[in-house]
C-alpha cells in the first residue's frame, strides 16, 4: 500500500486531471485546412468570440485546438465546467516553471503503457480517498526522499492488495 501511495504522490499532479480527461469525448480529428468563422456553431462562436477578429489569421492547428476545446466545453455538465474553471484558474496562477514541470509529468504519464496508466489512475483514486492527514504524511515522506529513493519507489511494483468487500 505504501509503495502504491508513493507512486501516486510522485505522479499526483500528472494524474490530477485524469478524472476530468476521462469524462471528455475524444478530441476532433485534426485537419490541416483552416476553418472559416462561419463554420462554427453559434455556441462555439460565443465561446470563441475573443478570436473572431483574428480567426482567419490563426494557424489551422490553433483553430482546430480551439474548436476541439469549445466542443469539449459544450459537452460538459455544469459541475464539470465548474471544475474545469477552477483548474484553469489554478493553472493561470502557476509560475511558468511549474507549468513546464506539469507538462513534462503529463507527457511522462502519457508515455506509460495503458496498463501502467490504469494502475496510476487507481493509485490516485485510492490517494484521494485517504484521510487528509494520511495524504499529508505521504507527501511529507515523498519530499524527504532523495531522488534515488523516489526512483526506486516508483520502479518497484506495488504489492497486491486484497479486495475488501
Amino acid at each position: 500500500m505504501m509503495r502504491a501511495s508513493l507512486l501516486c504522490v510522485g505522479l499526483f499532479v500528472a494524474a490530477a486531471n485524469l478524472t476530468f480527461a476521462q469524462s471528455l469525448p475524444p478530441p476532433a480529428e485534426p485537419t490541416s485546412a483552416p476553418r472559416g468563422w462561419q463554420s462554427l456553431s453559434p455556441e462555439q462562436q460565443r465561446l470563441l468570440k475573443n478570436y473572431q477578429d483574428t480567426w482567419n489569421s490563426l494557424p489551422a492547428e490553433r483553430q482546430q485546438a480551439l474548436v476541439g476545446g469549445s466542443q469539449r466545453w459544450l459537452s460538459m455538465t455544469p459541475d464539470q465546467r465548474a471544475g474545469a474553471q477552477q483548474r484553469f484558474s489554478q493553472w493561470r496562477t502557476m509560475p511558468p516553471e511549474q507549468r513546464q514541470q506539469l507538462r513534462q509529468r503529463w507527457q511522462q504519464f502519457k508515455s506509460l503503457p495503458p496498463e501502467q496508466q490504469q494502475r496510476v489512475r487507481e493509485s490516485f483514486q485510492r490517494f484521494r480517498r485517504m484521510p487528509p492527514e494520511q495524504r499529508q504524511e505521504l507527501r511529507r515522506q515523498w519530499r524527504q526522499m532523495s531522488p534515488e529513493q523516489r526512483r526506486n519507489a516508483l520502479q518497484r511494483p506495488a504489492a497486491p492488495r486484497p479486495h475488501l468487500r
